[in-house]
């Protein structure tokens, strides 16, 4: 191991998180909005004693409030989630949603009906709104990425460096080593010498993702640089890649610019020297 390589390491960060990182309460109000209605018909189920009379009187009034059944459990439809019945059959979890016994089914097998009974809940929107809260976190990964970008273009706006963001390979057409695959960067930056097409990921635990990612730039990195005035530059961060430092010291190795955020700034001092253009 070199110790340039050793120097990179040593300075991986144990997080990129900002505090907007952990709940999207935009997304989660969006998502809240959308079901409302809905949801604010189904309290008229809380607090019943007699819940399947409630569930025939609700669905005669409105059948549809019942196909936000399956939040209430803390599963999305997109999941296309499936469940054993009391026959002991496979079927689709929204197949209980379609008449009033299979709802009041639905509604007493999975806890609901003695939450309802009982008033555990008082507000059906106050509590999917928890709902979401909880289900926010499995985005939690897909924002790391986002926050790297995010703290990638503070530290160039600081250094007063021009740079596009999610440009297309298309953009680029002299560079045909990509082939009909379209590519996108998450950076672009223009100087007198080189455009910087620029990858940027950031990675709190570890995975096969990385060796995958660590070889796929690897890949990459000799496809653009062997084009005059085109240089590849991958930034990443997160210690998620001390599980899997070989595959990264390979590719350290093979791509002449990797960086961190903490070396980050010799790159932003590089590019500045040659003169930063718009385009």
């Amino acid at each position: 191991m070199s110790k340039q390589f050793k120097t990179f390491i040593s300075q991986l960060s144990e997080t990129n998180a900002t505090l907007d990182y952990f709940t999207d309460f935009g997304k989660i109000k969006a998502n809240i909005n959308k079901i409302s209605i809905k949801l604010n018909q189904l309290n008229y189920l809380i607090g019943k004693e007699d819940l399947k009379l409630a569930v025939e009187e609700l669905f005669e009034e409105n059948a549809k409030v019942f196909e936000v059944l399956d939040i209430l459990i803390a599963v999305r439809k997109n999941k296309n989630a499936k469940t054993f019945n009391r026959e002991g059959k496979i079927v689709q979890l929204d197949s209980y949603f379609k008449t009033a016994d299979k709802i009041y089914e639905f509604i007493k097998d999975t806890g609901l009906g003695e939450i309802f009974r009982n008033k555990n809940i008082t507000n059906l929107v106050d509590y999917v709104f928890g709902v979401e809260v909880g289900l926010d976190t499995n985005a939690r990964k897909n924002r790391g990425g986002e926050n790297m970008s995010k703290a990638v273009s503070r530290i160039f706006d600081k250094a007063k460096i021009f740079y596009k963001k999610e440009v297309n390979s298309t953009d680029f057409p002299e560079i045909t080593s990509l082939g009909a695959d379209l590519k996108r960067f998450d950076f672009a930056i223009k100087t007198k010498v080189n455009t910087y097409l620029i990858e940027t990921n950031f990675y709190n635990s570890g995975g096969s993702k990385l060796n995958e990612v660590a070889r796929a730039y690897s890949d990459l990195a000799p496809k653009i640089n062997q084009y005059d005035g085109y240089e590849f530059v991958w930034i990443t961060d997160g210690q998620g890649w001390l599980s899997a430092k070989n595959k990264l010291e390979e590719a350290y190795n093979i791509i002449p610019s990797v960086y961190n955020l903490t070396n980050l700034d010799s790159f932003t001092q590089k590019i500045k020297k040659e003169e930063i253009l718009t385009f």
